[in-house]
């Protein structure tokens, strides 16, 4: 038989039956918009108020410094997902290069977090939805959207990247347009409502200057001020970023897309969140950035364009979406890794035809609208003590890549490379110099970062709203350690 007439292997998408297995679907475009996308979301468009009343136009050095640690994080959970692309990355590599009860608290650590973000975004969807509809219910609303991301996710997972693909588009072009918006303003010297003319001088000029609290500083009522306290707001408006670990093992050519991906947060960062934060401080006043509405609603108020709320509701009703259906995805990938490695019960660990883990969706997204239930009945107890727990999860889940990357040098070094790697057979300096993706100064840059993790979780000490994280980030990790040993203890 001539090749020509050879059956041709079934293509590799989400509508043609294949054997189960996770499908390599999502596109550079895809992978491209997820990462940026992921770092946009409402903490941008409206917690971006706390952090400015903290630091004044210094918040602009707090986003670079955590942004330099978030690029350094994300380069180390690359540098594994390059080599050894699977899908529930943090969970996988943890088990595979660490232990299995590192893999353990990684994977279960990751899933509740997207669980309790959430459970946050469903729950304030209907506040969006009643700008416009106020007679709906917003238990009503929540019920609609989880229904309708749990049917996007359900559908494959080119579905999911085209749905993340669209969302990111949109938050993407708000964020340009003010920008751009911004910069006429201040070239063409148009007047502001607040009488001041907008300048980037403004940085310097307003409210006792560029450090009006400086490095750290208590107020009149005892809390905490200055550039160090907004690096803890900073560092948290960060989250979601490294999604793209978990699209590795869905990715057509990760060797490709994903180090393309984690470059380019850098200039993300220096585009979307200082030089948004850098032009709305230039036109409207820092000191006058009270949180009641978003600074993005007041830079388009300040030159008498009203229609602005109504946009930014918009946008921040697709973000609110947007989250939630990379927070579902994520988290039945991470019970799917789960369940491979024993941590979890197996039937997560089954794929329907088009390649998704259903029952990890199904059950995901189950648990999410019981955690929405919660906050409706008990919204004290859900953000008092549930969100404290998701804020305190993202740096154990930072802590544990960037440890995760040291034994996996460890392990490469020693010869232990995966098999379907270009390191396997390859050790010592060799196999280290081998690696397609390395992390910049690889044997420091690791204890950097966690030397800076662990500042953030002092500094969040001096914060009453944080301090309860940091106590509430002990006691669950007691919980996961514990319920290891319980399911260990039953085998």
């Amino acid at each position: 038989m001539s090749t020509t007439d050879a059956p041709k292997k079934p293509r590799e998408t989400d509508d043609v039956p294949v054997p189960a297995t996770l499908r390599k679907s999502l596109k550079n475009r895809h992978i491209q918009l997820i990462a940026l996308g992921g770092a946009i979301g409402t903490g941008l468009f409206y917690g971006s108020s706390e952090s400015i009343a903290l630091a004044g136009p210094s918040i602009l050095l707090a986003y670079l410094v955590g942004g330099l640690a978030i690029f350094a994080i994300v380069r180390a959970l690359s540098e594994m997902s390059v080599e050894d692309p699977k899908a529930g990355a943090f969970s996988y590599y943890a088990t595979r290069y660490w232990s299995k009860r590192a893999g353990f608290t990684s994977g279960w650590n990751y899933w509740f977090n997207y669980i309790l973000v959430s459970m946050v975004e469903l729950s304030v969807v209907g506040s969006f939805v009643n700008y416009w509809f106020p007679a709906i219910p917003t238990w009503v609303s929540a019920a609609v959207f989880l229904v309708i991301i749990c049917a996007a996710n359900l559908l494959g997972v080119s579905k999911f990247g085209e749905f993340e693909f669209w969302f990111a588009i949109i938050k993407i072009v708000a964020v340009i347009a003010m920008i751009i918006g911004g910069l006429a303003v201040i070239i063409f010297a148009l007047p502001t409502a607040s009488g001041v003319r907008a300048s980037f001088a403004n940085w310097f000029t307003v409210g006792n200057g560029f450090f009006p609290n400086g490095l750290m500083g208590q107020n009149s009522d005892g809390s905490w001020t200055g550039l160090l306290m907004a690096l803890v707001v900073v560092m948290f408006s960060f989250g979601g970023t490294e999604l793209i670990g978990i699209t590795a093992g869905e990715t057509e050519d990760p060797k490709t897309t994903i180090p393309r991906a984690t470059n380019d947060i850098i200039w993300r960062i220096l585009v979307f969140y200082i030089g948004a934060l850098g032009v709305i401080m230039a036109v409207v006043p820092w000191n006058t950035i009270d949180g009641k509405s978003s600074p993005f609603v007041q830079i388009f108020d300040s030159v008498g364009i009203h229609a602005a709320a109504g946009i930014l509701n918009f946008v921040c009703l697709t973000a609110v979406m947007s989250v939630y259906n990379s927070g579902l995805y994520a988290n039945s990938r991470m019970l799917y890794s789960l369940a491979k490695q024993g941590n979890a019960p197996a039937y997560l660990g089954k794929l329907n035809s088009r390649g998704v883990p259903v029952a990890g969706v199904l059950t995901s997204a189950a648990i999410t609208a019981i955690a929405v239930v919660v906050v409706f009945v008990w919204p004290e107890f859900a953000f008092n003590y549930l969100m404290s727990i998701a804020t305190i999860a993202g740096i154990i889940n930072w802590t544990m890549i960037m440890l995760t990357e040291m034994k996996f040098r460890k392990v490469v070094a020693a010869g232990g490379a995966p098999e379907d790697s270009e390191l396997a057979g390859l050790s010592g300096q060799e196999a280290l110099d081998a690696i397609h993706f390395k992390l910049p100064f690889a044997k420091v840059t690791p204890w950097v970062v966690l030397a800076f993790l662990a500042l953030v979780v002092v500094l969040m000490c001096f914060s009453t709203s944080y301090r309860i994280a940091v106590i509430a980030g002990v006691i669950w990790l007691a919980i996961l350690f514990a319920a290891y040993q319980l399911t260990q203890a039953k085998k």
